[in-house]
């Protein structure tokens, strides 16, 4: 039985009888921890109620069980996350052709009010019988009271039913916008209600008509998901994130909605409209920052988008006020470009001591791996990929680009730093599945994917702590277990780094230890001591 605990209120808290994976060199493994007021204040072999400075500390017998930094997802969409849980599930778990998704549609219109917006995500066409994506007319059907949103589990393409394309103003007239494709019926013209990388887009025709209702219950469920897969902080990588979704987070946090502690990026469209409002790169505090500024390539349209010379423009206004750059680049001319642009402003802007970073960097041969080596920047990918798209990419992957898919060991080993991440919601945020992807390479239909590619379940769990927390500038306050750092800690039922590398995803988390508070508890380890606040976390 698991549930998300009352929170502790308490000064101190001790985890004994443990084996403490510190990935920290001046101490690799110990037996216990002490924290205060949310900070690591002690780390040793053995408890002794000597150190105690507090009457009535949290004491939590871990019984043997394994001590790790907490998680790290360096790459997520945390609100598009938060929205899944609370949508019409369309993913291969849940629907198996679009008349599945039309009849889940048909469902979800029964209890919802008329007029107001039905969404669903994480379809995949590779898995659906009609090997298609759903369109407009096939949505349709489904109900004429609602506006329909269904999303394509990457979040690059979503579908619109008539209703919804009615309120976005979206006609045949309509022409197409240079950053992504409205697809069309090859012989009318006329909008089939596929959109390809256009959600921003749609985001801005639609204006407040899609705001999401019940925003703060998903919030909750989303943070409840993360705590208990020992998930302590994230990182936003959403590219539509403005001054208003920084106000949203900070009222998320300070209203309790939102546990684990956020760095959110900035879409670069927002970024003037963050400096008028006094914020800078690394505003905020331990809960909530402002990190890079988010930048998409992509070849939608068969050509980049930004252009070469739009994409010079946005790292120069991004690097001249202080801000590293996020560059999201999928294939070998979207990574190509990336590079360019970041050896470019090297040039231009030298010893700025900004930490760019490439997000995915998912088809990258040796080549390009060079430069990359030669340039530095960080590379924050999703290892669990490889388990949950695997079988897709073996089977559309060009056989002479598979040796460069995912190569987080040939990354690694050229000095490379490399963050895990899950892409939420495209991926399930489940680090122990992705380190576990990271170390065996194997798809979940069993077959293997590159596995040169594979590392060791010690460097795996590095990227999901000390990297992530690089990759955020935040190595001084996370990523390891050393006195001064953030008490945000996971206990885990087995360590990763010694049992079989098949049995790494079925370590579960026995406790989340967040801000110095166990914010989460599953049966396993034994808790006594300090008084439970009446106060429950959100």
């Amino acid at each position: 039985m698991s549930s998300l605990t009352n929170e502790i209120e308490m000064e101190e808290l001790v985890l004994h009888n443990a084996r403490v994976v510190t990935l920290d060199s001046r101490m690799a493994e110990a037996g216990m921890v002490i924290a205060r007021n949310g900070r690591i204040a002690e780390v040793g072999q053995r408890f002794d109620s000597g150190l105690l400075e507090t009457k009535n500390p949290l004491i939590i017998d871990c019984r043997g069980k394994t001590v790790v930094p907490g998680f790290i997802d360096a790459h997520t969409h945390f609100l598009a996350y938060a929205s899944s849980l609370v949508s019409v599930g369309c993913s291969p778990e849940s629907v198996a052709s679009i008349e599945d998704i039309r009849t889940a549609i048909t469902r979800r219109a029964l209890e919802t009010p008329i007029g107001a917006w039905i969404k669903g995500g994480g379809y995949n066409e590779f898995y659906l019988a009609e090997k298609r994506h759903p369109n407009r007319w096939d949505l349709d059907p489904a109900t004429e009271h609602h506006p329909v949103k269904v999303t394509h589990r990457s979040g690059h393409a979503c579908v619109l039913n008539s209703y919804a394309m009615r309120l976005a103003g979206i006609t045949t007239e309509t022409p197409d916008p240079k950053e992504g494709a409205i697809e069309r019926d090859l012989n009318t013209g006329e909008p089939t209600g596929i959109f390809i990388d256009l959600n921003e887009w749609l985001d801005q025709r639609l204006g407040s008509s899609e705001r999401d209702t019940g925003m703060e219950v998903a919030v909750q469920l989303a943070s409840e998901r993360y705590v208990s897969m020992g998930i302590t902080s994230f990182q936003d990588a959403s590219v539509p994130n403005s001054l208003v979704t920084w106000h949203l987070f900070q009222r998320l946090k300070e209203e309790g909605w939102l546990l684990p502690r956020a760095v959110m990026m900035l879409g670069f469209r927002h970024l003037q409209e963050a400096m008028d409002a006094g914020l800078a790169y690394r505003s905020g505090d331990d809960d909530l920052r402002l990190g890079p500024v988010k930048v998409v390539l992509s070849q939608t349209t068969g050509a980049l988008y930004p252009t070469e010379a739009e994409l010079k423009e946005i790292v120069q206004a991004a690097v001249s006020q202080g801000f590293p750059v996020a560059i999201h680049a999928v294939e070998q001319a979207e990574i190509e470009a990336a590079i360019e642009v970041l050896e470019w402003a090297e040039e231009r802007f030298p010893r700025r001591g900004l930490r760019h970073r490439i997000e995915h960097c998912s088809v990258c041969p040796p080549v390009l791996q060079e430069r990359l080596q030669r340039l530095g920047p960080l590379i924050v990918t999703q290892p669990g990929f490889v388990y949950y798209s695997g079988e897709r990419y073996l089977y559309q992957v060009p056989r002479e680009q598979l040796p460069g898919l995912y190569p987080i060991k040939s990354l690694r080993e050229r000095g490379l730093r490399v963050a895990g991440s899950s892409d939420s919601p495209v991926a399930p945020p489940d680090p122990l599945m992705a380190i576990r992807a990271s170390v065996t390479r194997r798809a979940s239909n069993g077959e293997v994917v590159v596995p040169s590619e594979g590392i060791p379940a010690s460097e795996a769990l590095r990227m999901y702590t000390v990297d992530g927390a690089y990759a955020a500038c935040e190595e001084d306050v996370k990523g390891t277990i050393a006195p001064g750092k953030l008490a945000d800690i996971a206990i885990l039922s087995d360590d990763p780094t010694q049992v079989d590398a098949e049995a790494i995803g079925d370590i579960e988390v026995c406790g989340t230890i967040l801000n110095g508070k166990l914010v989460w508890q599953k049966d396993g380890i034994a808790v006594s001591g300090a008084s439970r606040s009446n106060r429950s976390v959100r």
